[in-house]
């Protein structure tokens, strides 16, 4: 097997092509073996070079990203499909509809394509390390004998609200961690905070969990999504008509209420403080923490600063160690830790990082979480206070 990751790419622009084919062609593991100008010709590109990863534009002529990317999805179901679009809100758009569609990542196109050494340099940076990462994800498992096992699917959300939402749910138990860094007991009391943080494949596992969400959680949801501005706002929107939650995009000084949630802004850190008798959201471009801004650790932080004891954080799918610090803030007062199981993540990353840890309570399936969200918030909520206090 050769040892090149073999890249499809397919744009309509001839300029990005140009410039897309370059940067990665400079990589000396990276070989491009295919530059489609719309889906149509991508899918038969695809057909004749079986590339290991494919990058494929949103908007293009004839046969769009999202009609491609189907059309690739039934000749192969986990060849890496990563999207490249705009940051605007059709591109944005287009970019969740085709991750709910079975895109597996997205990245954002270089801005002002006509400065050649800053698209370079931003491709290289932003662009060519997930491609090296998902090709390389791919061919190992093609050298197993298998290629990249999709999350496990999941019902949909309001019939499985419905009929789960007090249900019991499974824990998966990878191997312990040593007995030394096992999370501390959680001190018994009332939920009044629930923050979440999620990376790649964050967007379909926050519509699952989120819609599976009751009415009267009776406590405000936080929610820190790896993604660029414009995508969270279209993120929050698409949230809050797929569930019984009103969710918005933050923004400073937002009073935060129970039964509200919350998406931290593209490129801004979110956090919370107290204000007198109220809780406010503060938004800031302060440098970002591992690579990220908005990041989870940031928020983390803050609602252990806030809520303490009384908050639960749930980690969901994402690359690298985002929110590993902010749950060692929250473990520390007493916070209850949930994460998503490595068989329902597109990337078992962050959840594994807070996992091999110590701190995570419980891992759990993303058909289980909120179920065992709503079972956590309801049960402690209902506690005499007496009982809560000890």
């Amino acid at each position: 097997m050769a040892k090149s990751i073999r890249v499809l790419i397919a744009d309509d622009s001839s300029v990005t092509r140009r410039i897309v084919s370059e940067s990665l062609s400079r990589e000396a593991d990276l070989e491009i073996v295919g530059a489609a100008q719309d889906g149509e010709e991508a899918i038969a590109f695809f057909k004749a070079q079986k590339p290991d990863v494919v990058l494929l534009d949103v908007d293009m002529p004839t046969v769009n990203g999202i009609e491609a990317l189907k059309a690739i999805r039934k000749l192969n179901d986990s060849v890496p499909v990563i999207m490249f679009s705009t940051l605007t809100v059709r591109g944005g758009e287009a970019t969740l509809d085709a991750l709910a569609a079975g895109a597996t990542d997205y990245a954002a196109k270089p801005t002002g394509v006509g400065h050649l050494d800053k698209a370079m340099s931003y491709l290289k940076q932003e662009v060519v390390p997930k491609v090296r990462m998902w090709g390389s994800r791919y061919k190992l498992r093609l050298e197993k004998g298998a290629g990249i096992a999709p999350p496990e699917r999941v019902q949909p959300s309001r019939a499985a609200n419905a009929s789960r939402g007090t249900s019991s749910f499974t824990v998966t138990a990878p191997k312990a961690p040593p007995a030394a860094t096992m999370p501390p007991r959680r001190r018994s009391g009332p939920v009044n905070c629930l923050a979440i943080g999620a990376s790649t494949g964050g967007p379909n596992a926050l519509a699952e969990l989120i819609g599976r969400l009751p009415r009267d959680l009776e406590v405000p949801v936080l929610i820190v999504q790896h993604m660029p501005p414009v995508f969270t706002q279209l993120l929050a929107e698409r949230l809050d008509r797929g569930s019984r939650l009103t969710v918005k995009e933050a923004f400073d000084g937002a009073v935060v209420r129970p039964g509200e949630a919350w998406v931290a802004p593209g490129d801004f850190h979110m956090v919370v403080t107290r204000q007198g008798t109220e809780t406010l959201l503060r938004t800031n471009q302060q440098a970002a923490e591992n690579s990220c801004r908005p990041a989870v650790d940031v928020l983390f932080r803050s609602v252990a600063d806030v809520y303490g004891a009384s908050s639960l954080a749930v980690v969901l799918t994402g690359m690298g160690r985002d929110g590993t610090i902010g749950c060692q803030a929250l473990s520390k007062c007493g916070a209850g830790i949930l994460v998503q199981d490595e068989a329902s993540s597109v990337v078992w990353g962050m959840p594994r990082s807070v996992y091999e840890a110590g701190l995570a309570e419980s891992v759990l399936n993303i058909n289980d979480l909120a179920a065992a969200i709503t079972t956590r918030i309801r049960g402690a909520n209902s506690m005499p206070a007496a009982f809560a206090a000890r």
